[in-house]
């Protein structure tokens, strides 16, 4: 019999039953080379049969597991390797990201960022500090709004209104600072101008004395993939700095879309052809 691994957080107080024993139910299928009985993950686990069941339900509508219809025995579910596979794609975006964050805080001696758009949401996924004693404190593995953002509004800008007013919708346009947008007519006429000058700015729009420059990284299909920002305090990313910032992070977005595969001017001959 496969033992149950021990949770890293078995010792603390946060700890939600239900949570772990769904996740101790996948560590005992992750240990199985083949399918597994509900029998087998009651011994394991020491649960009652029909708790055992009621889990195996919920992760099974959840897609983490797989029942088997002819024999009733589980196995680990295609959401767990969806899952995975969002985590790798996005630690290789970090390893090709990396030279070009650091060229340039270089160039704007400033804090970088480096972001997906996750559920409607910023999600950082790397930092490169400043090494100014005044710098901003947003941490990797954070979340924040869209609209208020320049990752969140240079990431918008690539998605259609649909896709944007879905966004608007669940998350809605919460004034944080008196700059903030709130209407969604404001938001798109931003979105506008973003597309025109190929950035974004956050002009003290989520934090007061915070302004921030992005720019979108694009895959080979000309996709959405990530965006990149250079954030610092306001008295030093001035109004005057954000055309030349601008520039620097605009060119280190487009440079590291093409390492990526973006040719914009093949995927333009192709909608010619098709066209």
């Amino acid at each position: 019999m496969t033992p149950v691994p021990q949770s890293k957080t078995s010792k603390s107080p946060y700890r939600v039953q239900v949570l772990d024993r769904a996740l101790a139910a996948l560590e005992v299928l992750g240990g199985h080379s083949s399918e597994c009985s509900l029998a087998e993950i009651c011994r394991t686990l020491k649960l009652h049969k029909s708790t055992a069941h009621r889990l195996m339900m919920v992760l099974e509508q959840h897609r983490l597991v797989d029942k088997n219809p002819d024999t009733g025995r589980y196995r680990l579910g295609l959401k767990l390797f969806e899952l995975g596979s969002k985590a790798i794609g996005a630690l290789d975006l970090r390893r090709h990201a990396k030279p070009y964050l650091d060229r340039l805080q270089r160039e704007s001696g400033e804090t970088v960022f480096f972001c997906l758009l996750d559920d409607g949401q910023v999600f950082y996924i790397e930092k490169i500090e400043s090494q100014q004693s005044v710098r901003t404190g947003c941490t990797v593995g954070s979340r924040a709004p869209a609209y208020c953002t320049a990752v969140g509004k240079a990431m918008l800008a690539e998605l259609t209104d649909a896709e944007v007013n879905q966004i608007v919708r669940r998350w809605g346009l919460k004034a944080i600072t008196p700059n903030t947008i709130t209407t969604n007519s404001a938001l798109k006429t931003e979105l506008k101008a973003i597309r025109c000058r190929g950035y974004a700015i956050d002009n003290e729009e989520k934090e007061p004395g915070l302004r921030c420059v992005s720019a979108a990284v694009r895959g080979d299909s000309g996709k959405l993939l990530a965006a990149l920002s250079v954030s610092g305090p306001a008295f030093r990313v001035t109004q005057e700095r954000v055309p030349e910032i601008g520039m620097a992070v605009k060119q280190a977005a487009m440079d590291l879309s093409y390492e990526l595969g973006y040719r914009p001017e093949v995927l333009e001959l192709m909608r010619g052809v098709t066209g």
